[in-house]
């Protein structure tokens, strides 16, 4: 790729230089920190990360960067990234998503099971996690599926396949039909203290259409999905999340009844907690266009309204995490008509520097961006990582918030280039991204 460079594939394994970074803005949600300071990094952990850091003196044969101003932040945790790999490592392998993923500043990311085979069994668990220690660029954690073949039928042993290092449980792509076999999925999982993540959409309601229902949809003579389509199955699952008491993420959510369920589940005391996809805070339906089959997305992208309550629910902390909801289609999937066109885009690359537009036109603070993209995420999957406290790993990425780029083709690092994003002018661009004290992308 022009102007950057990665290392070799494969997770940092230690035995390098310390390192300090020195003139940074150190943006750590996880102690409420936003101020300049220096970070050391020593044996691929944090040694010390703020103001109280400078002037210390640079350990011995230690890199120094200046940051010149540049932000550092923790590492971004996505936590709904799909790949190709096992079985369409034509679309993306666990390689090339953990290099579109370093370029983006992402240094977690956590991968669906809707790959073939599905991964519903612990030796699969085994295969992702040993393919990402020899391939990848960044940390890479699985979630399995809910149920068997994610037929949505039989569960899956919830308690072999996290000892196997599973984070979560989910349907991926797909959602539950049965109301018993989610009450059946929370309780079980909640002896495993386990982490239902559900995409919410009544496969009824979304089989007929292909975009947002409403005017635009009229005007394209397209059919439309309505958003009880989304609502209808998001309060189905936090009444049973309420009535079993596990632990429930809505994986996607994307209109405001969504948010103002949401709300009112969390003011009840339920284990709620939900994402957003970082194309629905930011696009809405008109962006569609003429027939863009780039914004067929799932959830589809809302109306103008939805789309801001989304943005206030994330501000408001209604909204827990912004996903990039990555998900890579080849040219075959995308060059049809729109209605037969595959849903999904790729969105590691971009997933910050988006996310930044809600920055600069202050609608949402930086560390509470930074909290839903890197601490928050961190913290209900039980990682160590979303923090640049002493004793952490040494996660994170160096980001210039001013620097101005266009998204194009040739600057994406997946092996799909299905991108919402192409030709957007964004402002703010990660410029190193660090994973266990090694660097793994530079900007140069």
């Amino acid at each position: 790729m022009p102007d950057a460079r990665t290392q070799s594939a494969g997770l940092p394994n230690g035995g390098h230089s310390p390192l300090v970074l020195e003139n940074a803005r150190i943006v750590d949600p996880s102690r409420d920190l936003d101020a300049t300071g220096t970070v050391i990094i020593t044996e691929g952990r944090i040694a010390g990360a703020g103001p109280e850091t400078m002037g210390q003196g640079v350990p011995d044969g230690a890199e120094v960067i200046d940051c010149a101003g540049c932000a550092v932040i923790p590492g971004l945790v996505d936590m709904r990234v799909f790949v190709g790999e096992p079985g369409a490592e034509h679309r993306e392998t666990l390689q090339t998503a953990s290099l579109a993923a370093a370029a983006g500043g992402v240094t977690t990311m956590v991968t669906m099971p809707d790959t073939d085979p599905v991964i519903d069994d612990p030796a699969l668990v085994d295969f992702i996690l040993r393919r990402a220690r020899d391939t990848a660029h960044v940390r890479i954690h699985p979630m399995a599926a809910l149920t068997k073949d994610l037929a949505g039928e039989e569960l899956s042993e919830f308690g072999l396949l996290k000892d196997a290092g599973a984070v979560a449980f989910t349907q991926g792509r797909r959602s539950l039909r049965s109301a018993q076999v989610m009450r059946n999925a929370l309780t079980y999982a909640r002896d495993f203290d386990a982490l239902i993540a559900h995409h919410p959409a009544d496969a009824d309601l979304t089989s007929a259409g292909v975009m947002n229902e409403g005017e635009v949809a009229t005007r394209l003579g397209l059919p439309g999905i309505p958003r009880e389509a989304e609502t209808i199955v998001l309060d189905r699952d936090l009444q049973l999340a309420a009535l079993t008491g596990g632990r429930y993420h809505a994986a996607l959510v994307s209109c405001a009844a969504s948010v103002d369920a949401i709300g009112r589940a969390k003011s009840d005391g339920a284990d709620v907690t939900a994402a957003a996809a970082i194309t629905n805070l930011s696009l809405n339906d008109n962006d569609i266009g003429p027939y863009r089959t780039f914004f067929k997305l799932s959830p589809p992208l809302r109306a103008e309204d939805d789309r801001l309550a989304l943005v206030r629910g994330l501000a408001d902390g209604i909204i827990d995490v912004v996903v990039s909801a990555h998900d890579p289609q080849d040219v075959e999937g995308k060059r049809q008509p729109f209605a037969e066109a595959a849903d999904g885009a790729v969105g590691l690359d971009t997933l910050l520097a988006v996310g930044l537009r809600l920055v600069h036109e202050e609608t949402l603070p930086l560390t509470r961006l930074i909290d839903a993209m890197s601490t928050r995420p961190a913290a209900l999957l039980g990682l160590e990582a979303g923090t640049l406290a002493a004793g952490a790993p040494a996660d994170l990425a160096i980001v210039d918030l001013q620097r101005p780029w266009v998204v194009s083709e040739d600057l994406l690092h997946s092996r799909s280039h299905n991108t919402a994003f192409e030709g957007a002018r964004l402002t703010g661009k990660v410029i190193r991204t660090i994973v266990a004290g090694r660097t793994v992308y530079q900007y140069d």
